[in-house]
């Protein structure tokens, strides 16, 4: 019987998937800062990169970026069965799959994150744009999608907090609701 891995483990191997990648938290965080910037003009890149670090810590989204980053490196290997191995390095228009993953890890912050979701994915903005144009070498069918998961996770929060903030909400009673939406 194999040992359970521990989630410490699984998140450091999400983080470094993405470096390997070439995705780093900041670049990440300057699209939730694009997509959050209007609703409030005190907001820091600085605490775009804290919500993008607070979101890479919850398992539905290092396990999705875990899946999807593996993928999109077979493919590159030429290791998928065909017809996949066709439908993922191309990127297929009608391939949803991808979406469907990136999708199903924004539930967690609720319908703000989902629509900012499908706005990213149409959008492709800051380094989606990058990934999805092929601007970066390799195959990103599914890391593209995966990144504007964790910017609209990223936004979401941001936008939750705002509005917390926005009712007066005591700073104990903030932390106690982010410490609550890390679980998962």
């Amino acid at each position: 019987m194999k040992k359970s891995i521990h989630s410490k483990e699984v998140e450091a191997a999400a983080r470094k998937a993405l470096l390997e990648r070439g995705v780093t938290m900041e670049a990440i965080a300057e699209i939730v800062y694009e997509m959050q910037s209007p609703y409030s003009d005190r907001l820091t890149i600085e605490e775009c990169v804290e919500s993008v670090d607070a979101v890479l810590e919850k398992r539905e989204l290092q396990h999705a970026l875990l899946v999807g980053i593996e993928l999109d490196k077979l493919a590159e290997q030429n290791k998928l069965s065909e017809p996949l191995q066709s439908l993922v390095e191309m990127d297929e228009g009608l391939f949803g799959v991808d979406e469907t993953i990136a999708l199903g890890a924004v539930f967690g912050y609720g319908s703000i994150a989902v629509t900012t979701y499908g706005h990213l994915d149409k959008q492709k903005i800051g380094v989606i744009k990058k990934l999805d144009t092929k601007q970066v070498e390799g195959v990103h069918t599914f890391l593209d999608d995966l990144v504007a998961s964790v910017a609209a996770s990223a936004s979401a929060r941001i936008a939750h907090r705002l509005r917390d903030i926005e009712d007066n909400l005591r700073k104990e009673e903030i932390v106690k609701k982010e410490m609550e939406e890390r679980i998962g």
